[in-house]
């Protein structure tokens, strides 16, 4: 066993498995085994192999780990901890903020658990979501829970508000913009609301790039800039001024290997808890009428 290179061939991964050549390539294209593709030839990572099979072993070996990447939530956030606290040094569960495509890239490389996605409104996240999720091989094995609708907007100053009662008032170069990374949901919603209104990233006066909802939030309560694009929740947080855009649906990619993990349930249920629920409409923004419903499978 230990002969077999770092990264291995179809055939080298069927000695390795003891299984039928075509075997592997169905479970790779499936999905199934940790691979990807080098100029049109699988490639097998060994380590993510051996972690594959340790996963499969037993219910697997890491029912004591959930970590969640994508999008950034406060709610989530608070779920998160609660459960952290909770756990105590039972379990590592975890969550960064990495945006939606890096969350997903992540969750396609093994790198964590779950990820947290929106990319557009609420009306076609049905058709969106799914959209999205099939352009990483991994897909044939998630699928799509919703969390919740939440609203998503303006993130401002309340005495700003007062004062922005036009569009051609957004580009004031006196009024300091945060923006959000390539790839974050947010920056692809400021992108549609731009263009709806006939504007373009290039006429804001963007002074920062903040790499989540919440460090966005924070930035605008510090005075660092003047406003930005995120959810009403996370302008609830910190006590700032929102400007309603559009509802959005924020949903969880789970790989199907693992939905049915104590902790992957936990968070689940969590979700559906009436003080969870409670705190975000203290937050502000969220509907919770599909929470915890399987919205997409790939076939």
């Amino acid at each position: 066993m230990s002969n077999f290179p770092e990264f291995m061939n179809a055939r080298q991964v069927a000695e390795y498995l003891d299984l039928n050549e075509k075997k592997v390539y169905t479970l790779a294209n499936d999905g199934v085994l940790p691979a990807t593709k080098v100029t049109g030839k699988w490639l097998f990572p060994k380590s993510l192999l051996d972690r594959w099979l340790l996963e499969s072993s037993h219910n697997g070996v890491f029912n004591d780990r959930l970590l969640i990447a994508g999008s950034d939530d406060p709610l989530l956030q608070h779920i998160v901890s609660n459960m952290a606290s909770t756990l105590g040094s039972a379990a590592l569960v975890g969550y960064t903020a990495t945006g939606t495509k890096q969350g997903l890239s992540m969750l396609e490389k093994g790198h964590v658990d779950i990820c947290a996605i929106h990319w557009g409104n609420a009306e076609e996240a049905k058709l969106r979501h799914p959209a999205l999720l099939q352009q990483y091989t991994g897909h044939r094995n998630w699928v799509l829970l919703h969390a919740f609708e939440r609203m998503q907007g303006l993130i401002m100053k309340k005495d700003l508000a007062d004062q922005l009662s036009e569009t051609h008032h957004f580009v004031d170069s006196r009024i300091r913009w945060a923006s959000r990374q390539t790839g974050a949901g947010s920056a692809r919603a400021m992108e549609e609301w731009l263009f709806r209104n006939g504007l373009t990233a290039e006429m804001l006066n963007t002074t920062l790039t903040c790499q989540s909802e919440r460090e966005l939030a924070s930035a605008v309560a510090r005075g660092s800039v003047d406003i930005g694009f995120g959810s009403e929740s996370a302008a609830g947080e910190f006590g700032l001024a929102f400007y309603p855009i559009a509802n959005e649906a924020f949903e969880l990619v789970i790989p199907k290997n693992i939905y049915f993990r104590t902790l992957v349930q936990q968070l689940v249920q969590q979700l559906q808890d009436d003080a969870i629920q409670a705190m975000g409409n203290q937050f502000g923004g969220y509907l919770y009428h599909n929470t915890a419903k399987q919205v997409w499978s790939a076939e």
